[in-house]
């Protein structure tokens, strides 16, 4: 994957500032999280584009707070996966790589978990289905694209397929 992020040079004049892979890759068993970029209130135009916002020392969590943004690509690899979900050794390389993720997600029922935030999901590859906390679900397909609005979901992958999708997560107060 390609990241191209632009900026301004001193003049003022539109400029590519970084092109390449993203820096703040997290290579888990089954996961493979890139993280993109992430906004903070105080961010203005033209944000720093030679700082790596999501390693900065505001990124506190992998979600949102109010006014903050995240944009990431996560690859589902299941075979890749241990057999154990909550396998305490991957469990421990996640929560310290991507604070935050653990404490959302729910251990006593696999995979659900709700943020205080409203998610655009597209689906690039793979047949991923949502879930509901009333066990609804929807099949997807490439092209598909979720707003996640701060429900309670789980995600289930097919054991045989590796599904990619594109996310843009924009922190909210819940009522």
């Amino acid at each position: 994957m390609k990241r191209v992020v632009t900026g301004h040079d001193e003049n003022g004049k539109a400029i590519f500032v970084k092109i390449g892979e993203p820096e703040h890759v997290v290579d888990t068993p089954g996961v493979l999280w890139k993280e993109l970029w992430a906004t903070y209130p105080d961010d203005t135009i033209p944000v720093d584009a030679t700082a790596e916002p999501s390693l900065s020392n505001k990124w506190k969590s992998v979600f949102p707070d109010l006014g903050e943004s995240r944009v990431r690509v996560v690859t589902f690899d299941p075979s890749k996966s241990t057999d154990d979900i909550y396998d305490e050794s991957v469990m421990n390389q996640r929560a310290k790589a991507l604070p935050g993720l653990m404490e959302h997600m729910e251990p006593e029922n696999e995979g659900m978990h709700t943020t205080d935030s409203v998610d655009y999901g597209v689906v690039i590859s793979g047949n991923p289905k949502l879930e509901l906390d009333d066990g609804e679900t929807v099949d997807l397909e490439p092209g598909d694209i979720v707003i996640q609005n701060g429900t309670r979901h789980a995600w289930r992958f097919k054991d045989d397929e590796v599904t990619t999708m594109l996310w843009v997560l924009i922190g909210t107060k819940r009522n």
